[in-house]
């Protein structure tokens, strides 16, 4: 089988719009969540929201290409722009070489609703727009992406809720193991606006510390309330290594492991068994033992019941093992669907730079959450492995396991 490696990574974030920014923010222990006075006007039960930065795409794209992107399809084409400029990818490569997409996406809610609107107003399909289709379908990330960057491999949308971003990688890596593909674009986005998640806040998941933005986000913290949303976009590419060796691009780690699986129980409410046996599938599916993983970037979104099975199913795993856990969404909020690619990269940037970005906000484990060895401030500390969870709605499970290059 071939060996899987990272080339190239992008991300488009609340955390910052390029990579160093996003490493600076990790480290220091930035939040990138605010209060939104406009959801609250709208009737938000939460106003709370990570603070992505609108895209600009006059500069590099033309009107007609633009027609056909939704919010989320714009984060993923500058996240995009980014790792294939790290990867050493350039228009030229890409016309002349077989090279897929593997995107995460879940929803398209603003540009579903808006070209429905227009219809229902005028009483006539036409007035939805030229454009409106394309944005509209889930699958509009990637079939963007692979037109405007010229990809002729696979084009794939992966849409299984949180887990979307994870198991696009998952995916991709298993394409290049068996040789199917030699290099594929993937990654995970999420729209951001004041529509995409407006039924998630209805059933009072998110987090109403309103007064504090910035500490509301408490993942595996006992007074933890309930997540905080966001979004963006993160891309990574993906080539075996003797491809990447072959171009002289940057190997900047390796995916060694991905394991899954489903919970086969309820829509929302998630149980041990399911995320246990996700990271016991990754940990066969690597060959890596136990002591060997240097870090743990949960999924924990904090919300209670959530971040317990995690911790349960991590102690049951891990055992006496103790290994340093955080989640990045303490700093960043639930990024949806872009969740599972984020922190990988994020993890990677830890990685790279010899730290652990600290768990923010927690103060105190509950009961069940004093089981885990979590990291509430950065720690300078080398790692060369780490393992990645994500979950989703559905109880649909995605674990993997990355390696230092």
């Amino acid at each position: 089988m071939n060996r899987v490696v990272i080339t190239g990574m992008g991300l488009w974030s609340c955390l910052g719009t390029n990579l160093d920014a996003v490493r600076d923010a990790l480290y220091q222990g930035t939040s990138g969540i605010i209060y939104s006075p406009e959801r609250k006007e709208a009737g938000y039960r939460s106003a709370l929201v990570g603070n992505v930065p609108a895209v600009d795409l006059k500069p590099f794209l033309h009107r007609k290409f633009r027609n056909t992107m939704p919010e989320a399809a714009q984060y993923a084409y500058m996240a995009t722009r980014q790792a294939l400029e790290q990867a050493r990818l350039d228009e030229e490569y890409l016309t002349q070489h077989e090279v897929g997409i593997i995107y995460g996406n879940d929803s398209v809610v603003e540009a579903t609703m808006v070209g429905l609107d227009k219809f229902r107003a005028a009483r006539d399909t036409v007035a939805c727009g030229s454009g409106a289709i394309f944005q509209s379908m889930n699958s509009t990330v990637s079939m963007n992406l692979a037109c405007l960057f010229h990809l002729r491999g696979i084009n794939l949308t992966t849409a299984s809720a949180c887990s979307s971003g994870s198991q696009s990688i998952g995916l991709a890596s298993l394409l290049i193991r068996d040789g199917l593909q030699e290099c594929v674009v993937c990654g995970g986005a999420e729209e951001n606006n004041l529509y995409g998640i407006a039924a998630f806040d209805g059933i009072q998941a998110f987090s109403i510390r309103e007064d504090d933005p910035t500490r509301a986000s408490r993942p595996f913290d006992r007074s933890r309330d309930g997540l905080v949303p966001s979004g963006g976009a993160a891309t990574l590419i993906l080539e075996s290594y003797d491809h990447a060796v072959r171009r002289g691009a940057p190997i900047l780690a390796e995916v060694v492991g991905w394991g899954f699986s489903g919970n086969g129980d309820h829509i929302s409410n998630p149980n041990v068994e399911g995320p246990a046996r996700s990271l016991l599938n990754c940990l066969r599916n690597s060959g890596v033992q136990l002591r060997d993983i240097g870090y743990i970037n949960a999924h924990a979104t904090s919300t209670l019941i959530g971040d317990q099975r995690e911790a349960e199913a991590i102690a049951q795993v891990f055992g006496d093992y103790r290994v340093p856990v955080t989640s990045t969404k303490s700093q960043t909020g639930h990024e949806m669907w872009m969740a599972g690619a984020s922190e990988v990269i994020y993890s990677i940037l830890m990685m790279k730079n010899d730290f652990i970005a600290g768990n923010i906000n927690f103060e105190a484990p509950d009961d069940v959450t004093a089981a885990l060895n979590i990291i509430p401030e950065t720690r300078n500390v080398h790692f060369d492995q780490f393992l990645s969870n994500s979950f989703g709605f559905g109880g649909t499970n995605s674990t993997l396991i990355i390696k230092n290059a």
